[in-house]
């Protein structure tokens, strides 16, 4: 089973504040799937890629703002850190918690 399996709550600073989202990770025959909801928006999330405790996927938002963002977090037992990026705008931090 891979650590980064499971139901999160992750938090994003950006520079228009904090946002609050919930992530799901399942395995699948073919790997693992994911998706991500924030207020009224759930999307889901593609080019999973798991290396040991680090992990990288992608996904697209339209709320608040229209953003493609590319993310890379490494897992140590129920947390993750690490970070997203959106083009050139600036790196923002991510951290999540393992929902028990």
């Amino acid at each position: 089973m891979h650590p980064i399996l499971g139901t999160w709550d992750v938090r994003l600073k950006t520079p228009i504040g904090t946002i609050a989202a919930v992530y799901e990770f399942t395995g699948t025959p073919d790997g693992i799937e994911g998706s991500a909801t924030a207020k009224s928006e759930t999307v889901p999330l593609e080019a999973i890629a798991c290396d040991g405790p680090r992990v990288t996927w992608r996904q697209s938002v339209t709320r608040p703002i229209r953003l493609h963002l590319e993310f890379d977090v490494v897992t140590s037992g129920d947390t993750f850190e690490g970070h997203s990026k959106a083009g050139r705008l600036p790196r923002t931090a991510v951290t999540g918690t393992r929902r028990a």
